[in-house]
């Protein structure tokens, strides 16, 4: 039996925050409470949903409360709405890790520091909080920066890499170990640092919650709020960025009329797609859903979508690509061949892969796939079979316990 820890957790968000990585975070930290763990997470006050600080959280930098399994402190994540600023994210960025390193110095001696990256600041302050604290530092990766950022063109100031990338060599060499969601993101971080510390980089991937996330309706009463009838739908749920190739959805919208699409989401890329969409009666679009309709936003759609702009695959694991498999539905994913994702369908029998940023070959795949309603209900089946054995929330965090008790008997 392990011995209960003292865990300090830093990540920028976490529950009642519903991005993405927040709920990721959050899951860990419950799953490894459970498991007898003190935990105290230092995180920022809500404000992912809107990108501005949410009511009845505002008029205070700092918030502290304590729970049954330790202590939540948010800081002040200095929000802002226009993700194309890059100054002022960055600022925005530097001005949350700061604080959260102030907050995280207190409470005495712990037995590891978890710090999660985006962004990527949070490993020097996860490296300050472990000299303070002395737990060894394990920076979890959700992301390669600058890698994805630069590849998408969002930076392009070689001033802004160079001190990113040192940034990020800095970060890994200060921790005891790097976690990452898989061996794509592996190979890429374990080549930024010396052969001699290569093997502190670890592969835990992220779960999905597959009692929360099951199978629901399709013709779950969010359609007709939104507006779609009972003609096959295609969703893509997530992140609206320039990551994202959904410019595919919109040609397939032309070409397919008679089917309609949903883009779920908010971010940088939002605005230009609805204008591009303007004469498109069959693309619906709506803001992220509150964490109890996620299980039925996933449910509407007969096929999900995940599109990945070129040479991004080996940086950025969309997690979203679990939850779509827990709810039973198939997957068609535009991303670079022989990464990640492409692996996990292909494991699963749960969707096609096939190459990014080619509108031809994803419409002829989408009309392939459509007009196999059967096959298309064996693929989600499959995919649900496949989660329920391969991405459990207590399978990663037996996962994390494992990496620290390895960390403190080698101390």
């Amino acid at each position: 039996m392990v011995v209960p820890l003292r865990i300090a957790v830093l990540c920028p968000h976490f529950a009642p925050d519903n991005a993405p990585t927040g709920t990721v975070m959050t899951r860990i930290v419950h799953e490894l409470a459970a498991r007898g763990h003190e935990l105290h997470v230092v995180t920022s006050l809500p404000w992912y949903r809107t990108h501005a600080i949410e009511p009845g959280w505002e008029g205070r930098w700092v918030r502290r409360e304590q729970v049954a399994w330790g202590s939540i402190t948010r800081v002040n994540p200095f929000p802002g709405d226009d993700k194309r600023n890059l100054l002022r994210r960055a600022l925005g960025f530097v001005g949350f890790s700061v604080l959260t390193g102030i907050s995280s110095w207190r409470g005495g001696r712990v037995d590891a520091v978890i710090a999660m990256s985006p962004p990527l600041t949070l490993g020097l302050t996860g490296w300050t909080t472990h000299l303070v604290r002395r737990g060894p530092l394990v920076f979890n990766i959700q992301d390669v920066f600058p890698d994805a950022a630069v590849r998408t063109g969002a930076i392009t100031d070689r001033r802004i890499v160079r001190a990113a990338e040192l940034l990020e060599r800095i970060s890994y060499h200060r921790a005891a170990a790097v976690t990452v969601l898989s061996d794509d993101l592996r190979a890429n971080v374990a080549a930024k640092v010396k052969p001699s510390r290569r093997d502190r980089v670890q592969v835990i991937p992220n779960f999905v919650d597959v009692d929360a996330i099951r199978p629901s309706p399709r013709d779950a009463p969010l359609r007709a709020e939104l507006g779609i009838g009972d003609e096959p739908l295609v969703l893509y749920a997530g992140n609206v960025g320039f990551s994202q190739s959904l410019e595919l959805l919109l040609a397939a919208a032309r070409a397919m009329p008679e089917v309609s699409f949903l883009i779920s989401g908010d971010g940088a890329a939002k605005s230009s797609l609805v204008a591009q969409a303007a004469d498109l009666g069959n693309v619906h679009f709506a803001g992220y859903q509150p964490p109890e309709r996620l299980r039925e936003l996933l449910g509407i759609g007969d096929l999900h979508v995940v599109p990945l702009r070129a040479g991004l695959g080996n940086v950025s694991v969309p997690s979203k690509t679990y939850s779509i498999l827990a709810a039973g539905r198939p997957v068609l994913a535009a991303i670079d061949p022989g990464t990640e994702v492409p692996r996990i369908l292909e494991a699963s029998g749960a969707g096609v892969a096939i190459p990014p940023d080619d509108p031809d070959r994803f419409v002829t795949a989408l009309r392939d796939l459509l007009a196999d309603p059967a096959g298309l209900a064996e693929r989600g089946a499959a995919g649900r079979r496949w989660v329920e054995s391969a991405a459990s929330p207590a399978a990663v965090a037996a996962a994390y316990e494992a990496l620290i008790v390895d960390l403190t008997s080698r101390r």
